[in-house]
């Protein structure tokens, strides 16, 4: 459990406490986006409103599908090189062939020669693929220590989504925010509630340790605050434990805002340096609005810069927003995506 420290605004000076600078001018990275299209009109209206993108292939099920979300990725990457940095993922399909390994490793490096800076690893992985004897692949299978290996020896991050927020284990009327109540309800194939065959919660986050511990060289940021997002208490357990471990805050914004708004804050500031902005947005070619994504940053800014009392469709009631030093605001904002992501 992190220890509680003071919060007084001469340990970051009068300025940190007082005044946050303007949202249109503070520098900004949304470190968890998927652009999955060819049209720049996302990508420049994330400019307008101050912010670079890593935007993360994803799903592991074919090649097909990653060579296509790889395009995207990869065009968007060199017609905005200043704006769009991505990260590539790798293909579950092959698995049962020998050579499996080696290949990956190959698609790998000509990811990364053609642009990739990161590997994203889905919750397909635990969830969905399965071993020739019908159990689950998880990550910490032996097969994936060479790929792992092979990854943290370029000196690059996996960006890994393993499990799902607990709620997904529990009954709807049990789940803590609306989106989960909502999501699950519309989707049971997805509500492991209903499918207890499956992996549990801890089986999940057990085979993530166990993979971290194999691999104490690999820079590794947990997508989805590390699926810890129900207890900043156990998620900051996980970070003393793992000190190669960051986590980006994608679409889990809303479990910190249900949380004691004084550990949440406390736990940000202790952590400064291992948390990421991210929002989880996509767009596709369909998309035509925009500005609900803008809103939505803009709504996250205000939770992290002001003690307002502030409302989210997110969330069953009222919250208090955080008021980070600007010091902190940096770190989150965009200092951390640079130095864990290689941005």
């Amino acid at each position: 459990m992190f220890q509680r420290i003071a919060l007084l605004c001469g340990a970051v000076s009068v300025l940190s406490c007082s005044r946050v600078s303007d949202y249109a001018t503070f520098p900004k990275i949304d470190a968890h986006v998927h652009i999955d299209t060819f049209k720049p009109d996302f990508v420049m209206m994330a400019r307008d409103e101050g912010f670079r993108l890593m935007t993360l292939v994803t799903r592991s099920g074919t090649q097909e599908h990653i060579d296509r979300e790889f395009a995207w990725a990869r065009s968007q990457h060199e017609s905005f090189p200043e704006t769009v940095a991505f990260a590539t993922t790798i293909s579950m399909e092959d698995w049962g062939d020998p050579a499996w390994e080696e290949s990956t490793i190959s698609r790998l490096r000509r990811d990364f020669d053609n642009g990739a800076n990161a590997v994203k690893l889905w919750k397909d992985i635990g969830m969905t693929f399965r071993d020739r004897d019908g159990s689950f692949i998880m990550i910490d299978n032996p097969r994936f220590d060479p790929i792992l290996d092979y990854i943290a020896s370029r000196g690059r991050p996996v960006i890994g989504h393993f499990g799902e927020p607990r709620n997904c284990w529990l009954p709807v009327d049990s789940m803590t925010v609306p989106g989960d109540s909502s999501y699950f309800t519309n989707n049971p194939q997805y509500h492991m509630y209903l499918h207890p065959e499956y992996p549990s919660y801890a089986d999940q986050i057990d085979a993530r340790d166990k993979m971290l511990a194999k691999h104490p060289d690999l820079t590794f940021v947990g997508a989805h605050l590390g699926s810890l997002e129900w207890d900043v208490g156990e998620l900051a357990e996980r970070l003393d434990r793992f000190p190669k471990m960051a986590v980006d805050m994608a679409a889990r914004i809303s479990h910190l805002q249900i949380q004691d708004r004084d550990s949440v804050r406390e736990f940000m500031i202790e952590y400064q340096d291992r948390l990421l902005y991210g929002s989880d947005v996509g767009v596709s070619e369909r998309t035509e609005a925009l500005e609900w994504i803008a809103e939505r940053w803009r709504r996250d800014w205000l939770y992290f810069t002001t003690d307002s009392v502030l409302t989210s469709p997110e969330v069953r009631s009222s919250f208090v927003g955080l008021r980070l030093p600007v010091s902190v605001l940096r770190k989150i904002y965009y200092q951390n995506a640079e130095n864990w992501l290689g941005m």
